[in-house]
């Protein structure tokens, strides 16, 4: 990801030297000798993101932070800091710097830095972009499996064609159902959605096909069923492999007529509907053992759709928390909390057996304060389900984190509680992505 850049440091030798460091990465660079003169460039450029030096003649680097919030504008703030600045450094991440480099620093660690400043940036655009649309309608994430399920979604949803989703638990495959309904001719028209694991079987055809009046003791009015509801629009049968035999037969009798009866008429109803099917179970599979019916799988499913688990999109997890934990706070009208470096690194170290939905879960535990750990994750690492190496890395990453909070940010102090060299940890906080 390439980006403009702002540096600004008065120490002229230095600025040059790290405007190079960062030109030679393919970024476009613009440098200044203080923060006065970058404030006046922010009125005709955008910068992806913004270095500077903490200690500067005049404006210095907290002022800068502060006149940049002043601004309301959302460019990421990195902070360089002289030998022994780390505590000052700290506080211009909590007055809403993005990350902090300690002199002498390598050019891949300024580097690294950028690049994670920009992701974050990245980040809260995709949020806010988010904000502007249905949330029950987004199908989140950068990964290639997000970006291959929205490929299949835009390629199918004009398409009236009845599609079948398949997935674990957790996945979202309602929410592909949805953008599929939204995205079509349809969207202006009814979205039904039938549970058929949820269905008393003795239930079942009466709540899909309805009934009329006097059909049954106690049928004082005329019932429309799912289908009939639907008309003109999309009908979700959720967990369809669990529908039963006998309706199996009813519902492929629908879609080949397109008409439907309520149960006590004789008069055919015309239906003019879309079904999109869910399953967590392979229905292909189940259709040729005899567990479903196949004449009806090959009705229901024109077309197929995947939804891939959580731990196979790592690089999405962070976003999705964050899109999870602001719907949260929307929802039940909190301040959405800052969710730091920290936090991001633990969520991506979870394998989320659960999925999506275990994931939005924590977001709202963590909007909620209800985390019982206090720093917003759900279970750690160091669950039965985590590898030896992970519940170490979790150790790790959680006795480093409490001393730096103990030191107050002082890497020096911290180091000496740890029993570690200073380098050791530095290269340890860069490696597990932490901060305080």
């Amino acid at each position: 990801m390439t980006a403009l850049v702002f540096v600004v440091d008065d120490d002229a030798d230095h600025r040059a030297a790290a405007s190079d460091l960062i030109e030679a990465a393919g970024h476009e660079v613009c440098a200044f000798p203080d923060a006065a003169a970058a404030l006046a460039a922010l009125d005709r450029s955008d910068p992806g993101v913004i270095v500077t030096d903490l200690r500067m003649p005049g404006m210095d680097g907290m002022g800068f932070i502060a006149a940049l919030a002043a601004r309301g504008g959302d460019h990421p703030v990195v902070v360089i800091t002289g030998h022994g600045d780390v505590p000052q450094a700290v506080q211009a991440i909590r007055a809403g710097a993005e990350d902090f480099l300690e002199k002498p620093y390598s050019a891949d660690h300024l580097l690294l830095v950028i690049a994670r400043a920009l992701r974050a940036r990245e980040t809260r655009d995709e949020l806010r972009r988010l904000r502007s649309r249905l949330p029950e309608e987004e199908i989140v994430g950068d990964s290639r499996a997000m970006a291959g399920l929205r490929a299949q979604v835009a390629a199918l949803a004009g398409l009236d064609v009845n599609v079948l989703v398949t997935g674990e638990t957790g996945t979202g495959k309602e929410l592909v159902a949805r953008a599929l309904h939204a995205g079509g001719p349809r969207g202006a028209k009814g979205f039904v959605a039938l549970n058929c694991a949820a269905v008393p079987e003795s239930l079942f055809e009466i709540e899909m096909f309805g009934a009329a009046a006097g059909a049954f003791p106690g049928a004082m009015v005329d019932k429309p069923g799912k289908l009939e509801l639907a008309d003109g629009g999309t009908l979700l049968l959720d967990e369809i492999d669990s529908m039963p035999q006998p309706i199996q037969a009813k519902m492929l009798r629908v879609l080949e007529d397109r008409t439907i009866t309520r149960l006590g008429e004789h008069r055919p109803r015309p239906l003019d509907i879309r079904v999109v099917s869910t399953s967590k179970v392979e229905l292909k599979a189940m259709a040729f053992d005899g567990r479903f019916r196949a004449d009806l799988y090959y009705r229901l499913a024109g077309a197929e759709i995947a939804t891939a688990p959580l731990r196979e999109m790592s690089g999405d997890i962070a976003l999705l928390f964050a899109h999870f934990a602001s719907e949260a706070a929307r929802r039940y009208g909190r301040a959405l909390p800052e969710i730091p470096i920290s936090l991001r690194a633990r969520l991506v170290r979870q394998s989320w057996p659960g999925n999506a939905r275990e994931l939005r879960a924590a977001a709202e535990r963590f909007v909620l304060g209800l985390d019982p750990g206090g720093e917003g994750a759900p279970a750690t690492s160091e669950g039965s389900g985590a590898s030896l190496p992970e519940r170490m890395a979790a150790f790790e990453a959680r006795e480093i984190h409490a001393a730096l909070v103990k030191c107050r940010g002082n890497t020096e102090r911290a180091a000496t509680l740890l029993g570690l060299p200073r380098r050791t940890l530095n290269d340890k906080i860069k490696r597990l992505g932490l901060t305080t």
